[in-house]
């Protein structure tokens, strides 16, 4: 795939073609060729955080599963009909834990 991004009057540098690996050296002058792009190529190096990791398992995980579709539909006929009857303390309740959790103050 190939965009083609406008240089706002920025002098154009040619895009490596092939397994050259001068890309990076590309960025530094417009006419620097040779092995210190190769060098910084082979040094590139991605580290993930354990949070990263862990969103990544999750995205990954069959989220269809985590989904109660007989639930779903007993809420949207309660509130279909209007018979959804709505707990405020319980609510309360969940979200202090919650903070609770996260490190916050808790209860007061």
């Amino acid at each position: 795939m190939n965009t083609t991004i406008i240089n706002n009057g920025l002098p154009k540098f040619t895009q490596a073609t092939g397994g050259s690996g001068n890309a990076s050296s590309a960025a530094a002058t417009p006419s620097t060729t040779g092995s210190a792009g190769d060098a910084s190529k082979a040094d590139d190096q991605v580290k993930l955080t354990d949070s990263a990791r862990a969103m990544q398992k999750a995205a990954r995980q069959d989220s269809a599963a985590a989904i109660d579709s007989q639930r779903v539909d007993q809420v949207r006929q309660a509130l279909a009909s209007g018979n959804y009857q709505i707990n405020p303390g319980k609510i309360a309740n969940r979200m202090l834990a919650l903070e609770q959790q996260m490190g916050g103050a808790g209860k007061a």
